[in-house]
């Protein structure tokens, strides 16, 4: 009955993601007060997906280094760069939206994107490495890039990120990779099918909660806030697009290109809103909040093409084989 409900999930993904970001703005007085639940049910998600790696994979992902290299090269060069440009040709002398819009491009890679991972079989070990790479260094990277970009120094509160990181992420990982370890990946089988079809239903919830956090920034909607919408959306659109074809350019094997492309496309949203609320006046926030609103939907609904991309592949190789 899970295994059905798991795969029903899997084909409504694109829908689940939209239609929680809609219920929690509609309902954001009462959903709103629920939020301290995020970082829990993020745990459980990540304890779930990680059941299908374990140590002896790791070590191999970080002997191999260069796509995690390639991965940062997206996150922290190229995507800044383009939402620079991008931003100057549609926000011209807004110096507000133009940082915005860097800053919410700077920020390191999402920690969903390990859930859209394991959901679509990418590299499990791989997106770990670079979660906890990305993060670990965004108190240099970030600042660094806004001092490049927009000339801007700001400070992060980076033991409140590692303290996050350390209970959303490391921890539930170590826990369902040392279980992988020691039942010989006999728990992936016994549990992880299991707890798939739930890990699902999370995302839908965690989007509803964000959907309830960033409702009060979307209550004077304007010709304004409709241009920052679209122009944010392309850029967050983008990064899919370009991760995707840089893995297929270098020729990278399928669970790889998966992996950067949900890397690549996805970024730490909320702490880039804690920062841009923090450290900058509220416009510069917009941008940033405006990109909670679409990213799971982006997620689901690339993630939905490139598993019909690699079906199709696959069919046409057996054609051909036949």
């Amino acid at each position: 009955m899970l295994h059905k409900l798991n795969r029903q999930l899997e084909k409504i993904m694109p829908l689940i993601t939209p239609v929680g970001v809609v219920t929690g703005v509609i309902f954001s007085v009462h959903l709103k007060d629920f939020s301290y639940l995020i970082p829990w049910i993020f745990a459980f998600m990540t304890f779930a997906g990680s059941l299908s790696s374990n140590f002896r994979s790791l070590k191999e992902v970080m002997a191999h280094p260069f796509p995690i290299f390639m991965a940062m090269l997206i996150l922290h060069v190229l995507m800044p760069a383009w939402a620079w440009g991008v931003g100057h040709v549609a926000f011209s002398g807004d110096v507000y939206t133009i940082t915005g819009l860097i800053l919410g491009m700077v920020i390191p890679t999402g920690v969903t994107s390990f859930i859209w991972v394991s959901i679509y079989r990418g590299n499990i070990p791989l997106v770990l490495s670079l979660i906890l790479i990305d993060t670990l260094l965004s108190p240099i990277i970030v600042p660094l890039s806004l001092s490049l970009f927009i000339g801007q120094k700001v400070e992060m509160d980076f033991l409140n990120i590692m303290k996050g990181l350390l209970g959303m992420v490391v921890i539930p990982s170590l826990i369902g990779m040392f279980l992988n370890q020691v039942t010989k990946g006999k728990i992936k089988e016994q549990l992880g099918s299991r707890l798939a079809p739930f890990s699902k239903i999370c995302i839908g919830i965690v989007v509803m909660l964000n959907g309830a956090i960033v409702a009060p920034y979307l209550k004077d909607i304007n010709l304004k806030l409709v241009g920052i919408t679209v122009t944010v959306f392309c850029i967050a659109f983008s990064g899919y697009l370009f991760s995707f074809f840089l893995g297929r350019l270098m020729k990278r094997d399928r669970d790889t290109v998966i992996t950067l492309t949900f890397t690549g496309g996805m970024r730490n949203i909320s702490a880039g809103a804690v920062l841009a609320v923090s450290f900058f006046p509220a416009a510069v926030a917009v941008p940033v909040v405006v990109g909670m609103l679409f990213q799971q939907v982006l997620a689901s609904t690339n993630g939905y093409f490139l598993d019909r991309y690699y079906t199709r592949k696959v069919d046409k190789q057996e054609s051909l084989v036949l």
